[in-house]
């Protein structure tokens, strides 16, 4: 199955299709988000325990905050990555790359755990591996073009990391058992504002100032067990908490009848279709959807949201 319509490949004038297993959703009941401050509403903190596990990519200690809006040191990656390239940061973006960097969305599915949060400078590479493969794949393009789209799949990465906390990119990490190792699984993009917009969007073209999902794709081997399904799901409550906008748009392209049903289960609707001569571009066809979120008054709410949909 497959995603379609990124920023991504909008900017190179390429047609990317991301996959995402559509099909065979997993409900559990049993999310967990931690969540800083409420940037939109009444500031509350919500905050849980992140249980440890033995991985290198879930840090190994109990997440524990007061409800203060204390500011982070510079110790943060983030934070000292801004400052390194001598970007000017206000009080409320280092509020928000906080927020971005403690949020955490934790699903128990059917064959395992899934685990998504910000992805972090020194996973580039291997989620450049991840989307340049979707890519070459979706795209049919000979083998040899690999590494070129590796490259500019980075410089895309790297442009966009630089936009924070307007944009953001989740990662999700998942396990079958105890035993096993965290595996990187899938990732997805997110922009709140018309600060972190990409500059040339997919056509049809969403608001700019309008929260935004794009760029979803789940490994190969690990389609089809819902991970995608909580990849949107996700990106919907870092929305909710990100920014005061409910308006969230994404494509779909009209080839795609998988993903398109599972937007349409979770709420979007299509509210334009590209013109049949968007083809003379060497482009598919593309649905833009639109959804308007609740306003998350509790850290469980857009897990509920989704009971109605088939496990």
């Amino acid at each position: 199955m497959a995603i379609s319509s990124t920023a991504f490949l909008s900017c190179h004038s390429l047609d990317p299709q991301l996959h995402n297993p559509h099909n065979n959703f997993s409900y559990n009941p049993q999310l967990i988000t931690q969540q800083a401050p409420i940037f939109n509403q009444k500031r509350i903190n919500h905050f849980v325990h992140i249980p440890r596990y033995n991985s290198p990519f879930i840090p190994q200690s109990n997440s524990q905050s007061s409800s203060s809006s204390s500011f982070p040191s510079t110790s943060s990656p983030t934070l000292q990555s801004s400052y390194q390239r001598g970007r000017f940061l206000t009080n409320d973006e280092i509020e928000k790359l906080q927020f971005l960097e403690n949020f955490r969305y934790f699903q128990e599915l059917k064959s395992g755990l899934l685990y998504i949060r910000l992805m972090q400078h020194e996973e580039i590479d291997m989620t450049v591996s991840l989307l340049a493969e979707s890519f070459a794949e979706s795209m049919l393009m000979p083998s040899g073009y690999t590494r070129l789209l590796e490259f500019l799949v980075k410089q895309y990465l790297i442009e966009r990391r630089a936009l924070m906390p307007h944009s953001a990119t989740l990662l999700g990490f998942f396990k079958e058992d105890e035993e096993e190792d965290l595996q990187l699984a899938g990732t997805v993009e997110v922009s709140f504002n018309k600060r972190g917009a990409n500059s040339s969007p997919p056509s049809p073209a969403p608001p700019k100032n309008s929260p935004y999902i794009c760029n979803m794709t789940v490994k190969e081997p690990l389609r089809r067990r819902g991970i995608g399904w909580h990849l949107l799901k996700a990106s919907e409550e870092l929305i909710s908490q990100m920014t005061s906008s409910r308006d969230v748009y994404l494509h779909c392209r009209m080839i795609d009848t998988a993903p398109l049903s599972m937007y349409t289960k979770a709420g979007y609707n299509i509210v334009k279709t590209d013109n049949i001569l968007v083809l003379l571009t060497l482009q598919r066809r593309k649905h833009l959807m639109y959804k308007q979120i609740p306003v998350s008054t509790s850290p469980y709410e857009m897990d509920m949201d989704s009971r109605e949909f088939p496990s």
